[in-house]
């Protein structure tokens, strides 16, 4: 069974920096891709960042130059740094990997305050 733990969400003023991680443990394998979506309420899941093998990263619009996405092979983690966080970006953030299927892990809440 395989499990995605999550931490480094919160509250913080706009501006202000946060570090979410995500540890996949369990029977897993030959990971893919990592990395996170988003959702805010009432609005569509949307993915903020991810991490191919070969370290290829894709981001959103919206969050280039500001959020870096980073992995550690070694311990199946996912980092993700967001910086100048704006009101907007405040959501559930979801982590996700995949190798030949797709695990998701439970959501941290971020919340930006302006």
């Amino acid at each position: 069974q395989v499990r995605l733990v999550e931490s480094g969400g919160g509250l913080v003023q706009a501006g202000g920096s946060l570090r979410l991680s995500c540890a996949a443990s369990g029977s897993i394998f030959s990971i893919n891709t990592m990395g996170w979506y988003r959702q805010a309420p009432g609005k569509q899941r949307e993915l903020v960042a991810r991490i191919i093998s070969g370290d290829r990263t894709n981001y959103a619009d919206s969050v280039k130059g500001r959020f870096t996405i980073s992995r550690d092979n070694a311990k199946n983690t996912v980092y993700l740094q967001m910086n100048s966080l704006k009101p907007e970006d405040t959501a559930r953030y979801y982590c996700f990997v995949t190798n030949s299927e797709w695990y998701w892990g439970q959501g941290t809440q971020v919340t930006v305050s302006s």
